[in-house]
């Protein structure tokens, strides 16, 4: 029995394509940063399939109050929690290449979240995400069902069943089905990820123009879909 609400008619849509979707898929997995989109789909994921592997970005930079609430979720949820780490530690990164999130971001996130990422993505066939359309112009044509491409030529189908949701669509999920947030929007961020990298929005109509210091709005990782 899910614990969707049936009277929302765009969850219970997103929570049926997902389960048509994961039905045969062999060999899925879901990413989560544990903002609220993320829990969202995370939430639904684990209904159809209980112990599908949740992959966290662990870079080493994230805040304290991220930490504590992924494993808080992790716990009360019983996920099949994955923290997937980079080549090398944030003091050897630092010690061989300076602050890299202060003189090359790009680099950075390459090192700490792409490359990490993509190695993890080649031992599965299916990625769930929580993206959404309205979360920045370079997420403008999302589909809820895409192939994406690895740097090794592995292809995986990318699925994101909120690709239509707005913010306010998934705080009232949140909402509806009991589901705690991340304290840290409650003190004023919109777009959560590393530390050093975010910022309380300098713009009220765009989420991320806190991330990077509005000098990027990606890491890199969603850029290179195919």
């Amino acid at each position: 029995m899910t614990t969707v609400s049936a009277s929302d008619e765009l969850a219970q849509a997103a929570f049926t394509f997902l389960q048509e979707q994961l039905e045969d898929a062999q060999r899925a997995c879901i990413t989560s940063s544990f903002q609220a989109e993320d829990v969202a789909v995370v939430h639904m994921a684990r209904q159809i399939r209980p112990e599908i592997p949740v992959l966290f970005l662990e870079t080493g930079y994230h805040f304290p109050e991220t930490l504590t609430y992924r494993d808080r979720i992790a716990a009360e949820w019983n996920l099949n929690l994955v923290n997937v780490e980079p080549e090398i530690t944030v003091a050897e990164q630092e010690s061989k290449f300076g602050i890299l999130n202060q003189t090359a971001p790009d680099r950075c996130c390459g090192l700490r979240k792409v490359e990490p990422l993509f190695r993890a993505l080649g031992g599965y066939t299916t990625w769930v995400t929580g993206l959404r359309r309205e979360q920045s112009k370079t997420r403008a044509n999302l589909q809820p069902r895409e192939f994406f491409t690895l740097p090794t030529g592995h292809i995986l189908a990318k699925l994101s069943p909120l690709a239509e949701w707005t913010t306010r669509d998934v705080w009232r999920y949140a909402e509806q089905n009991n589901i705690p947030l991340l304290p840290l929007y409650d003190k004023g961020y919109t777009s959560i990820g590393c530390a050093p990298c975010t910022s309380l929005p300098f713009d009220p109509e765009d989420a991320r123009s806190g991330r990077w210091s509005g000098r990027k709005v990606e890491c890199g990782i969603h850029l290179q879909a195919k």
